[in-house]
């Protein structure tokens, strides 16, 4: 049997970058001899391996038909497949390259041209066979930024693509899936701004406002992958942002955040200068319980205070200072006890005012 290394690894180390993982294709084996040298198979559906001592990845070389709907709708062949038969049921042609073991490469798609010329550009026309690959295009683009294009062509097929209705067929799990991935890319924009383009954004996130959402993204200060999705939806309405990320299966903590900045976006912020302006965000925000995910919003959409001040002040939100002592307890009624401690919490948030200068 011979084996290559395949896609990604080979793009990466073409680019100059240090792969993350390392896949490898295996030509002229079978899944018994595979499983005959060790290798643990892993997956039902693609007669994929993983090396006993390295754990990388070995796949046979295969070709896929479309047999349904989505993209799990697919006969694998491994009998009598060569590489390049491999390679041309790949993506984009930057994907399509291989390796051999000797460090040749082997390039019958001219990915190592695209590459380049900075180019993404779909193998074949199965690329319109895997409605996955609309979004997978628009995550390179936020990988690498708007000095790449994208084919004239590629294009023509991700609209296909979607006019198809194939979308629809994607689970809310494997959109959310390329959405955050996306998110934690250099140039997250570019995502919105790719979906946007082939008419993919109207039909997964309808709501998002790909204007708004590309300049926010663009200009916001946020650096994590929850808060550039909160730049890219905090121009929402908070029941709006609840209500789409319930649809797609959104995870709680990139609701959470994004509400915040919806919150905080339609403040004025120069009253947050005034302690009980400041306490009662705090409150309707529920900062003082989950500190973090209201300091993962502040560089979204808060400009007036520091995320160091914020944090400092919730952090002493529950400290100390603002307890209520056995004797205080003793000596009001039951029901004032909760204002006592707002008024400690509103003293001492104008104490930290004055001290920061405010």
């Amino acid at each position: 049997m011979n084996k290559f290394l395949v896609g990604g690894a080979v793009r990466d180390k073409l680019l100059g970058l240090n792969p993350k993982d390392e896949d490898f294709v295996v030509v002229g084996s079978t899944v018994e001899e595979m499983l005959s040298l060790g290798f643990e198979q892993v997956g039902a559906d693609f007669p994929v391996f993983l090396h006993p001592e390295t754990k990388d990845e070995f796949a046979l070389a295969r070709t896929e038909r479309k047999s349904g709907t989505g993209y799990n709708g697919f006969v694998c062949e491994t009998e009598n497949v060569t590489l390049e038969d491999d390679l041309m049921r790949r993506d984009l042609t930057i994907n399509a390259m291989a390796e051999d073991m000797n460090g040749v490469l082997i390039d019958p798609f001219n990915g190592k041209g695209d590459l380049d010329n900075k180019i993404l550009r779909h193998v074949s026309e199965a690329f319109a066979e895997d409605p996955v690959r609309v979004l997978r295009v628009a995550r390179f683009r936020a990988r690498f930024g708007s000095e790449w294009r994208i084919a004239k062509e590629t294009v023509a097929l991700m609209c296909e693509l979607v006019k198809s209705g194939e979308l629809d067929n994607l689970t809310k799990e494997r959109v959310w899936a390329e959405t955050q991935k996306a998110m934690s890319e250099p140039h997250p924009e570019e995502f919105i701004r790719t979906l946007s383009r082939c008419g993919a954004l109207s039909v997964l996130f309808p709501e998002i406002n790909p204007l708004s959402a590309f300049l926010a993204i663009n200009w916001t200060s946020a650096t994590t992958p929850p808060g550039k999705f909160a730049s890219a939806v905090f121009h929402l309405d908070p029941a709006t942002i609840t209500a789409m990320c319930a649809r797609m299966k959104i995870p709680t903590f990139f609701r959470e955040v994004a509400v915040t900045a919806s919150v905080l976006a339609t403040e004025n912020h120069k009253n947050l200068l005034q302690a009980e302006n400041l306490l009662d965000l705090f409150e309707r925000t529920d900062a003082i319980r989950k500190p973090v995910q209201f300091l993962e919003a502040v560089p979204v959409a808060c400009k007036v205070l520091t995320t160091d001040f914020l944090s400092g002040a919730l952090e002493e939100m529950n400290g100390e200072e603002v307890k209520v002592t056995p004797e205080e307890v003793a000596s009001v009624p039951r029901e004032k006890i909760g204002e006592l401690k707002r008024q400690k919490r509103v003293a001492l948030l104008e104490k930290l005012l004055v001290q920061c200068g405010v």
